[in-house]
């Protein structure tokens, strides 16, 4: 007789075991959760609760402990659920995101801060800023670049007129697919919804397969799957949390361009983030117009050896072809070579402005 019944009982009480361990252990970490929010407002009435830098320590820690057989990151991503539901037995964190329902931005405001977090949709980026600026969310999440079609105009010139600070950033592997709903014949769709973003990572496989279809801009990949809900002969790109909130059918799967298209979000909020460890910090440059402003402004981090991750252009407020830089680069703005190098360029600039030092992403 085979012993495989007895093998299995044997495991299946083991797992038994090690889920009263794990219940026991979290139900443990929530409690001593609930007694850092009596220290913190014992001592602040108006304690801040969520703490980016200690976030990602805590989560690089984890990443960098597992030994297996999951993987780092999908260890990350459970803890990551469990700190958010521990975090919500202190004070829930309140996050506007650019909406409707169902966006990749919502997708990211969720991988951040977990599914234990309130988020709240906003009809645009200015709307989730001004939120923020009022104090009626504690974060907001907002896209500012793509690995294919490039950078967010719309939120770089946002952080020109606010006072926000950049707290964190998380990158979202972006995946498009073809959705209809049970209405559409498939063989007669003749438009296809989508946000210009969406259609530009999309262009080479919409050229290939829907070559005479209509391509409609609309806000967002979200309000593209509402709107395919109320006629037959439409389609839209969008990802899977709009295929699933709208229940919308799949017929095409990853038609994005480019294998590992991705977009980069930026957490903003009102406070200034400690060091993590491994940070970067985002300023604004504005450069007299002068022969060699751009060598000046860069040749400080070249001599320090600060290395910048991105260096964006836009048009200045202040008259017509004068720029303003958009600068990424890894470092915190308390370490002394970083802040050597930034009483460098304000000597140099017209203006400088440190949007933020913050966590570099770890999930």
């Amino acid at each position: 007789m085979s012993d495989t019944p007895i093998v299995l009982d044997e495991l299946r009480q083991r797992i038994d075991q090690l889920d009263g361990d794990i219940l026991r252990l979290i139900s443990e970490r929530a409690s001593c959760a609930q007694q850092v929010a009596h220290v913190k407002l014992a001592e602040d009435k108006d304690a801040v609760f969520y703490r980016p830098e200690r976030e990602a320590q805590v989560l690089r820690r984890i990443m960098a402990l597992n030994s297996g057989p999951l993987d780092a990151e999908e260890m990350a991503r459970l803890f990551r659920e469990i700190m958010s539901a521990c975090l919500a037995l202190e004070q829930p964190v309140k996050v506007a995101y650019l909406g409707p329902e169902g966006t990749f931005t919502q997708q990211a405001a969720l991988k951040h801060f977990g599914e234990s977090a309130v988020s709240l949709p906003m009809a645009a980026i200015d709307e989730v800023f001004r939120e923020v600026e009022a104090g009626a969310v504690n974060y907001g999440v907002v896209p500012v670049e793509n690995s294919t079609e490039g950078v967010v105009n719309h939120t770089l010139d946002t952080f020109m007129d606010s006072s926000i600070k950049i707290c964190g950033e998380v990158v979202l592997r972006i995946h498009h697919h073809l959705l209809i709903s049970e209405t559409t014949r498939k063989d007669k769709v003749s438009r296809i919804y989508s946000h210009p973003q969406s259609f530009g990572q999309c262009r080479k496989w919409l050229d290939a397969h829907y070559p005479h279809a209509e391509r409609v801009p609309v806000s967002s990949n979200a309000e593209a799957a509402k709107l395919v809900k109320t006629e037959w002969h439409s389609a839209a790109i969008a990802g899977d949390m709009a295929a699933k909130l709208y229940g919308l059918e799949r017929i095409a799967d990853k038609i994005e361009d480019r294998p590992d298209n991705s977009t980069r979000f930026l957490i903003i909020g009102n406070q200034d983030v400690p060091m993590s460890g491994e940070d970067k910090t985002s300023i604004v440059v504005a450069m007299r117009n002068q022969p060699g402003a751009l060598h000046d402004l860069l040749e400080p981090f070249h001599r320090h050896k600060i290395d910048l991750t991105r260096i964006e252009t836009r048009p200045s407020r202040t008259g017509a072809w004068n720029y303003v830089f958009f600068i990424d680069f890894k470092g915190h703005r308390d370490e002394p070579q970083v802040a050597a190098v930034l009483d460098e360029v304000k000597l140099r600039a017209s203006e400088l402005r440190v949007l933020g030092s913050y966590p570099q992403g770890v999930l």
